[in-house]
């Protein structure tokens, strides 16, 4: 009778539940495991840190919804990887994180990374378990990716002792598990669906926000067809983009804040009121707003404000029953009445104040201007991943987005370090499934100094990401070098630096030299233009465009914060 390893019978097992990628990084206990995982049939990717493979593998599981694996070693190695299990979490996104740990019967005995991993996990997963034996692997395996696919999406973790991982058992001894199915569709309430078009009636200012949930959920159909028979105006929480085109007529992106201080209604599909859409509240909202709220979990609902109508259902789901309604009654928000012309015109008058921002061409370059000028050249189908305050917060609205998921960024927890484990798993996803598609990474110089060495990782896999980073020398803002320079020789550099500076003048795209390649440094629109479009054109190594912005460049002034501060 044939024997099986741990390695084996677990490698086994996440193929059978159909998980494809592994990000990772080996060292004991788990070296024999990274190379069962790839006898097994599933792709493996080496990582040089274990947050940014944990946010690769969240990444694999929001575009594919099957959770992407990443493996780690005991000890330091899930503590590394204990941001990126929160950051999955928090985002909702599916992954399982794989840790090999000391051995059972070195625990208590100061054993090699000792560490109470399922603990420590679980705070911040859905599922963190130890198999007792390597016979029931299958069976433990089978609930975290249940369990991180099922209801709001999250994370699961596995911990696997040397001894268990290292044991052998007879095939036929190995527990036999099914295949975890597509989770089940959430059929809504009709009484939900009745009450909410009611109300939708009734309104006069009514408003759709899309969220992230919409995404995940594959509604962009169902919604976009309620949008358009409805003429219901829309705007997208960040990762929302694209479920309806941000170039819709009826977009309202540009009048946000008008459109949430005014709206009466406002139907929330998939997103959350936390604070990235300030919690639902006075002054960011009327305090008389209906809530008609969406939500495929029921603990979701009602939370921080009480909503008028909460709909537990698919996102799509809900759409297309509530389109059903609301037409039988041939209800539509009239396009020449008094709030859709009132959101264009403000709308358009912010677009104008932008324009002139991002035609202000003269050195050194402002935000604005940048990004303007990078989304005349990206394809419109590209997916764009982007990290660091100013960087995301403004390039969020002139980084067009056409298609849903094409759109990661810090998320819901604020994660930044993100952008190139993010920016690699959308590499291979394009590689599977779009292979003409391109991927760019627009990076804070901040943000790109979290992960940069992944840019290693890009070139050993020869992964076409474009990256651009937008360098103010500084979190933030920055310094100009003269005040820079005098502001270091007022005294020792540790007590007169300023927290939020960095070096001036960095040359992160000498970092091409890594695989003897080289960068773009820009300091005009015709230089990052051009060093754009030779960029595009490479199919099998990543590129960088290092684009050199005033150190105090800063964005149109607003009302409310967004993306960098919440208000009650």
């Amino acid at each position: 009778m044939e024997d099986l390893d741990g390695n084996q019978i677990l490698a086994n097992a996440l193929a059978k539940q159909g998980l494809q990628y592994v990000f990772g990084i080996v060292g004991i206990p788990v070296v024999e495991l990274s190379l069962a995982l790839q006898q097994a049939g599933l792709h493996y990717v080496g990582m040089r840190n274990e947050q940014a493979a944990c946010y690769a593998a969240q990444a694999v599981g929001y575009l594919t919804r099957r959770p992407g694996v990443c493996l780690v070693v005991s000890g330091p190695g899930l503590l590394h990887a204990l941001g990126g299990l929160a950051n999955a979490q928090s985002n909702c996104w599916p992954v399982l994180v794989v840790g090999g740990s000391c051995a059972q019967d070195h625990e208590g005995l100061g054993g090699f990374q000792e560490c109470a991993q399922v603990d420590m996990a679980r705070p911040y997963c859905k599922y963190s378990a130890r198999p007792p034996s390597a016979a029931l692997i299958p069976l433990h395996v089978e609930k975290a990716v249940r369990l991180a696919t099922f209801g709001r999406p999250g994370a699961s973790y596995l911990d696997f002792p040397a001894n268990v991982l290292s044991q052998r058992v007879e095939a036929s001894a190995v527990s036999a598990v099914a295949l975890v199915p597509e989770p089940p569709l959430l059929w809504p309430d009709p009484a939900d669906i009745s009450k909410a078009a009611d109300i939708l009636r009734a309104s006069k200012r009514p408003l759709l926000i899309i969220g992230k949930g919409a995404a995940y959920g594959r509604a962009e159909d169902a919604v976009g067809e309620l949008v358009h028979n409805c003429l219901l105006p829309f705007l997208a929480t960040p990762m929302g983009k694209g479920v309806v085109p941000d170039t819709d007529p009826l977009c309202v992106t540009a009048a946000r804040t008008l459109a949430l201080q005014q709206a009466d209604t406002i139907v929330l599909l998939g997103a959350r009121l936390n604070w990235m859409l300030h919690f639902g509240r006075p002054p960011r909202f009327s305090p008389h707003v209906n809530f008609i709220q969406v939500d495929v979990c029921a603990e979701e609902l009602h939370n921080s404000v009480a909503a008028r109508v909460a709909v537990q259902g698919d996102v799509g789901v809900v759409a297309t029953l509530l389109l059903r309604e609301l037409a039988s009654t041939n209800w539509y928000v009239p396009p020449h009445g008094t709030w859709v012309p009132q959101l264009a015109a403000r709308a358009q008058a912010n677009r104008e104040y932008v324009a002139k921002m991002a035609q202000d061409t003269t050195p050194p370059l402002n935000y604005h201007t940048v990004f303007h000028h990078v989304q005349q050249i990206i394809p419109k189908d590209s997916i764009i991943v982007s990290e660091g305050a100013n960087t995301m917060d403004i390039g969020r609205s002139m980084l067009l987005n056409e298609l849903p998921r094409h759109r990661l960024d810090a998320g819901t927890f604020g994660t930044m370090g993100v952008g190139l484990g993010f920016a690699i798993a959308a590499a291979l996803w394009c590689r599977d499934h779009a292979p003409d598609k391109k991927v760019v990474c627009v990076e804070g110089d901040s943000a790109f100094g979290f992960s940069g060495m992944e840019l290693e990782t890009m070139f050993r896999y020869k992964l076409p990401v474009v990256i651009i980073i937008v360098n103010n020398n500084g979190i933030y803002s920055g310094f100009d070098q003269d005040t820079f320079s005098s502001i270091q020789e007022a005294g020792e550099l540790t007590r007169v630096t300023p927290p939020q500076a960095l070096s001036v003048g960095a040359r992160y795209e000498h970092m091409m030299g890594l695989a003897g390649a080289e960068g773009h440094i820009c300091t005009s629109v015709d230089q990052l233009q051009g060093a754009l479009h030779r960029s595009l054109q490479v199919s099998d190594a990543p590129s960088i465009i290092n684009v050199m912005i005033s150190p105090t460049a800063d964005r149109k002034p607003q009302t409310f914060s967004w993306l960098t501060e919440s208000k009650l």
